[in-house]
């Protein structure tokens, strides 16, 4: 287990930025406290004064590569935070200039999505973050994007996790500390290691909860309008370790150990001889270390008494009368409260009382229970019988709509190059392949091509190893024939659809960022996406809607078995995403930032393009946390929870895969 830090000092800035000379004194003097052996402790402290963006972005991979588990990985940077006008926070290196605007040019700084992004792939399970910078409560580990939109991040930080400490809220400036050679957060933070301030419990070790609450009371002592904060992911991270206090007192280093020796009131024989070692080795008399100990053991003895005590009053009471009433269970609360037990003490004692005065009750009270589990049991049985009914129904009369549908129109068979890849992404095999289609015509030389899918079973999901939590358990979906674009949605669909009469919402004619024709449509919620499909059912006569996810998922894996119809892995010469990051053994490659022309990457076996990445497409189902119960007919999961969200698949141009 090792112990490594980084600490980023940015005092000199280009014109536009004023200059913050405590900044890399900040590091400085945060470097010492966490390399002293008798404090920090750290195996390895790098400072980088004043560095340009690109290598503070190498220093933070650096950090972060090659962790095991269980290191401790600190990030500390001092500096100027900004926020761009999407209210990203990036870290402002010595080279960071603002345009004529006044906006950031954002090639000049660190971005924090990218330091989310390196720590979220490194091993180690202890981070911690310290940011003294304007605007740094920006920075909130819990907003990654997944596509699911969901997040659940339990798993990967295991007993502690990911803490951030920062010097201000999201909205806020931090401040330097006129008179002071340190930035205030910064100075509070060595003080409270130094000293040993920091650590507020006396256990020797000053804990990252202690500390940010140590300097966070006197940050606002000094500025009360500044409010440090903590953020840490499903409470995990409060006890990461960070320093020692460096003891010297001999008196206070036998209590310390006699502490830890002591156990239920007693110290057992191995601790005693420990101890008596110890004793004499710190210079202590017998006298001194027995009234040391006896003022360690006397806790343990009043509280050992107390519960007797308690015992006694809640077992006359409950002779007294049972079950016992409202008025006897408050004045035994208060009783506890005196004696200063917590719950998890009395607890053990309260059901070994209750037991011997309510086993008939216990009786009773489990036939009472079982009779209901059997009702709840068959009820639960009618309402599944009936939904399988129902689905059966359903899937019924969307077999038979699909087959007429299928019927009414004319397909005409394409060709098509079909690409596999390596683990490395390499073209290792191109065949030709085809698929059937048809034309719809929408007007003004507008054409939507339908492509035909037949029908077949498949393993909806992803196997353990692979994908998220949300997309477990892997499981069989049965899905019949139907008919799914070719393409996303073009622009120049969507305008023209759009501009037929309304059924049920307006439409814009232009939402999207990105312009052109040929590129997919953008900026659609998924009511707007509803109201396009029944408008384009009213030109056409044929029923559109939108896929549901079994079917979406079925189309895209075009019957393979690999995280990607490509194969094992991705590149950016097969789809449109955010290629700084690599999956599998693939290279990284190209960021596009914005949308490209459909159709121009390889499509599937089933002859779809654009199936990863470009843009999300939605679903027709509602939002579920796992495919538990999901139907196995590939009909939309539009039943239970989060009716207000929707499902996307498919990643888009600024996705990162993994």
């Amino acid at each position: 287990m090792a112990k490594v830090a980084l600490l980023i000092g940015v005092s000199e800035y280009k014109p536009g930025l004023n200059p913050l000379p405590a900044a890399v004194k900040d590091i400085e003097a945060l470097r010492r406290v966490l390399q002293d052996p008798e404090m920090g402790g750290f195996d390895q402290v790098k400072t980088l004064a004043n560095p340009e963006p690109n290598a503070m972005r190498l220093a933070i991979e650096t950090l972060f590569d090659g962790r095991t588990r269980d290191d401790l990985v600190l990030l500390f940077f001092s500096g100027h935070g900004i926020k761009d006008d999407a209210g990203r926070l990036y870290f402002a290196s010595r080279s960071t200039q603002k345009n004529a605007r006044g906006d950031l040019i954002r090639s000049t700084a660190v971005e924090a999505r990218f330091v989310h992004d390196i720590m979220h792939n490194s091993r180690a399970k202890r981070q911690a973050i310290i940011l003294d910078c304007c605007f740094s409560g920006a920075f909130d580990p819990a907003l990654r994007a997944k596509d699911d939109g969901s997040v659940d991040l339990h798993s990967q930080l295991g007993a502690e996790g990911r803490v951030v400490l920062t010097s201000s809220s999201s909205t806020q400036y931090s401040f330097e500390q006129q008179g002071s050679e340190l930035s205030i957060y910064t100075r509070y933070l060595v003080e409270g290691i130094e000293t040993g301030a920091g650590d507020q419990n006396s256990d020797g070790v000053v804990s990252i909860l202690e500390l940010h609450e140590y300097a966070a009371s006197k940050v606002q002592e000094t500025a009360p309008t500044m409010t440090p904060k903590i953020i840490v992911l499903k409470d995990k991270g409060f006890e990461i370790a960070l320093a020692r206090v460096r003891v010297t007192d001999p008196k206070l280093k036998y209590r310390k150990r006699a502490d830890r020796y002591a156990n239920a009131g007693t110290i057992r024989p191995a601790g005693r001889a420990v101890l008596n070692t110890l004793r004499q080795q710190l210079g202590l008399t017998a006298a001194e270390a027995a009234d040391i100990e006896a003022e360690v053991l006397r806790p343990y003895q009043e509280r050992l008494a107390n519960l007797q005590r308690y015992r006694e009053t809640l077992i006359a009471a409950a002779a007294d009368e049972y079950p016992l009433s409202e008025f006897d269970r408050e004045d035994l609360n208060e009783l506890q409260q005196m004696f200063g037990l917590r719950d998890e003490d009395v607890l053990p004692i309260q059901q070994a009382v209750e037991a011997q005065f309510k086993h008939q009750e216990q009786l009773r009270l489990a036939a009472e229970r079982q009779r209901q589990e059997q009702e709840k049991a068959e009820y639960e049985q009618q309402l599944e019988t009936l939904k399988q009914q129902e689905q059966a129904e359903q899937q019924r009369k969307r077999e038979l709509e699909e087959r007429q549908q299928a019927e009414r129109v004319k397909l005409q068979r394409f060709e098509f190059d079909l690409i596999t890849v390596d683990r490395k992404g390499k073209e290792n095999r191109r065949t030709q392949s085809s698929a059937e289609c048809f034309a719809e015509d929408l007007g003004n030389g507008v054409v939507l091509e339908m492509v035909k899918i037949p029908a077949g079973t498949f393993q909806m999901g992803s196997p353990k190893g692979q994908g998220h939590e949300s997309e477990r358990p892997q499981h069989a979906v049965k899905v019949p024939t139907f008919l799914i674009g070719k393409y996303p949605i073009t622009q120049a669909q969507w305008r023209t659809v759009a501009a037929l009469p309304q059924v049920e919402i307006a439409l814009d004619l232009e939402p999207s960022w990105f312009k052109g024709d040929r590129r997919p449509v953008e900026q659609v919620s998924w009511d707007q996406a509803g109201e396009f499909c029944q408008r384009l059912s009213r030109l056409t006569q044929h029923p559109y809607r939108l896929p549901s996810e079994a079917e979406w998922e079925y189309a895209c894996r075009a019957g393979t078995t690999t995280p990607f119809h490509f194969g094992e892995t991705i590149t950016t010469d097969l789809a449109n995403y955010d290629g700084n990051q690599i999956y599998a053994s693939a290279p990284k490659g190209s960021y596009r930032k914005q949308t490209t022309d459909v159709g121009s990457f390889p499509p599937n076996v089933y002859g779809l393009y654009d199936m990863h990445g470009n843009v999300w497409e939605w679903c027709l189902d509602h939002w579920h946390n796992n495919y538990e119960a999901a139907p196995a007919d590939g009909s939309a999961w539009v039943a239970g929870r989060n009716s207000d969200r929707r499902v996307l698949r498919g990643g888009s141009w600024d996705t990162i895969f993994r």
